[in-house]
């Protein structure tokens, strides 16, 4: 993002200066946290849905074989899959089955995006309580 905005003159002093962290997430206007995150779970929905035969889909869900480097396991894309559905309440779930009903991966995926935290996650309802947390607004589902 420093890269594509490109730096900017102090204003005091005059001098070239990289941007802060603040000033990138103002001048791009979604999160791109979570921009990243929705695209990330889009992608391996995609990939979810075409099968166990193709290559693409035993490398997202596969494992390395051979001998693990020493310390902490390197983090995979199915970890960070994981991760983002966790912060969904939907960690429990398996995400390839879920994945194959596009229409509930889609309101998932958008959720993600939304920061919406559906607590039926069975119906994903689309009414939603905004609740604020630290100076962000997320927003919960709610079951009827």
């Amino acid at each position: 993002m420093r890269r594509i905005f490109g730096p900017r003159r102090d204003e005091v002093t005059g001098e070239w200066r990289r941007l802060h962290n603040e000033e990138l997430n103002d001048l791009y206007s979604p999160n791109i946290v979570r921009v990243i995150k929705s695209r990330r779970m889009r992608w391996a929905g995609h990939v979810a849905r075409m099968g166990e035969e193709k290559e693409v889909y035993r490398v997202l869900v596969g494992k390395p074989d051979g001998r693990k480097p020493l310390g902490r396991p390197r983090r995979r894309w199915v970890d960070n899959i994981r991760m983002n559905l966790q912060e969904m309440g939907c960690g429990y779930m398996d995400w390839v089955g879920l994945a194959q009903d596009r229409d509930r991966w889609r309101t998932l995926v958008s959720a993600v995006m939304n920061l919406w935290v559906p607590c039926n996650v069975g119906n994903f309802l689309v009414c939603c309580i905004s609740v604020s947390f630290s100076g962000r607004t997320l927003h919960h589902g709610v079951s009827k």
